[in-house]
This record gives structure tokens, sequence and C-alpha cells, in this order.
């Protein structure tokens, strides 16, 4: 039989296992609620968890005992239809640095997908880009030098026609062939890359106009 000795032998907490509330529980709690033999706080416990859906077992246990054990059920018989209630925990709040991160492989992967899309339709991308590989620089390296060494040729032989065998103008002529040599070979590589842009333009603003 329960006496006032026994009011902090169940607490009213929350935690640990969940358990639906049966009719027999229910009635077990309400028996409880009104029995005086009962300190006021267990009374009141149990008060309180008959108003609930579900009730902690080990506040439903802590009560159990403390009943006479004459006249409370079989706890087995107590329990018996009832169910455990598991809490669904909190989703995980994402970082803002693992957003950012998620939002950017979405963004690759649609760039992705529509780059699939259209790449049949869509004007394909020019591959004449100058330097573009290691044989197009060998190339233009060697034209280069070609150049440069027939302008320094070219001048050279012009001064020395000029100023007869005189070999300090003779020099300053080929250095100035060099140098027209580097000029001409600069500006007609300006002309080929002007060249690349504006075809790659007119191919791009022709594609928009055909969508």
């Amino acid at each position: 039989m329960a006496g006032d000795g026994d009011t902090c032998s169940v607490q009213p907490t929350e935690g640990g296992l969940i358990i639906s509330k049966t009719d027999a529980i229910h009635a077990f709690l309400i028996s409880a609620a009104v029995d005086p033999t009962f300190h006021h706080d267990i009374r009141q416990i149990a008060s309180t968890s008959s108003l609930h859906l579900s009730i902690p077992y080990k506040s439903l246990r802590s009560i159990w005992l403390l009943s006479n054990p004459s006249t409370r059920p079989d706890l087995a018989l107590l329990l018996s239809g009832s169910t455990f209630l598991l809490n669904s925990p909190k989703p995980r709040e994402k970082s803002e640095e693992l957003k950012a991160r998620l939002k950017k492989l979405t963004d690759v992967a649609e760039r992705r997908e529509y780059a699939e899309l259209v790449k049949d339709i869509a004007p394909k991308k020019s591959t004449n880009e100058p330097f573009s590989s290691y044989k197009d620089q060998l190339g233009f390296g060697l034209h280069v030098l070609v150049v440069m060494f027939t302008g320094y040729l070219v001048g050279y032989a012009a001064f020395r026609a000029l100023f007869s065998h005189n070999p300090v103008m003779n020099t300053a002529g080929g250095i100035l062939g060099l140098v027209g040599g580097m000029l001409v070979e600069t500006l007609l590589f300006i002309i080929r890359t002007n060249d690349n842009i504006t075809s790659s333009a007119s191919s791009v603003s022709k594609f928009k106009k055909d969508q």
C-alpha cells in the first residue's frame, strides 16, 4: 500500500520509452488518481497522465509498483494492446556552406542537362582559337622566326646596296628589317584574331535569330 513517503518514486518525466494509452491503462490511471492511499503528488501525476493519449512507461510502472498488489491488474495484462511510440528526430539543419555547395552542384547539373538538350541545335564552339594547341604554338613561333630572319636579310641587303659595304649601316638595316617583320607579323595576327571573333559572334547571332 502506498504511503506519503513514496512521493519521489514517480517522476512526471517525458524521457525514456513512451507507450500508447489503452482503455485498461486509462481505467488504471483513473483509479490511481482517486485512490486515497496514494500521496497527493502521485494522484496528480496519474490524473494528468489520464488526459493524454500516451504515457511514459517509467511513470506507469512506478504507479503500478506503488499500487496495492491485491487490487492492481497484472502488468502484462495492463500493457496488452499498447504500443511503443517513437519520436521522430528533428531534421538536421544544413549549414550555409553545405547549402551553397549543393546550389553550386545543382547549377552545374542544370547547365550540363541544358547543354545536352541543345547540343544538336546550338552552334558548335569554334576550335580555331589561336594557340589552342602545342602544335599551333610551335608553328607560330617558327613562323615568327622565319619572318624576323627574312626581314633582317632584306634590311641588310637593302642598306648594303645603299651604303656600300659599311658594316654599321648594314647591321642597322638588318635590325630595321627584323623589327619591320615583327610589326607585320603582329598586324597579321591581330587581323586573324579579329576575323575569328567576328565569325564566332556572327554564328551566335544567327543561332539566336533562328530560335
